[in-house]
């Protein structure tokens, strides 16, 4: 994951593990949000209102936020 992650091909990844089909590579490969984030900002145009969006910083949390905000789930 963590070389695909950072721009290397499925298929040589496929090939490094000696896959015999590049299906067999895509089972264990998932993107996560920050894989998907990074693909949406390079295709979308800066002028575009859904770049703002973009801002990985909106969406991060300290422990302790979390903490809070899940305590405050319990009833």
């Amino acid at each position: 994951m963590h070389l695909y992650q950072n721009g290397m091909p499925l298929a040589l990844i496929s090939e490094w593990l000696d896959h015999a089909h590049l299906e067999t590579t895509k089972i264990y490969a998932r993107a996560d949000t920050e894989h998907k984030r990074v693909a949406i900002a390079k295709v979308t145009p800066e002028n575009s209102p859904l770049f703002t969006k973009l801002d990985p910083e909106r969406f991060t949390i300290s422990d302790e936020d979390a903490i809070k905000r899940l305590v405050g789930l319990k009833k």
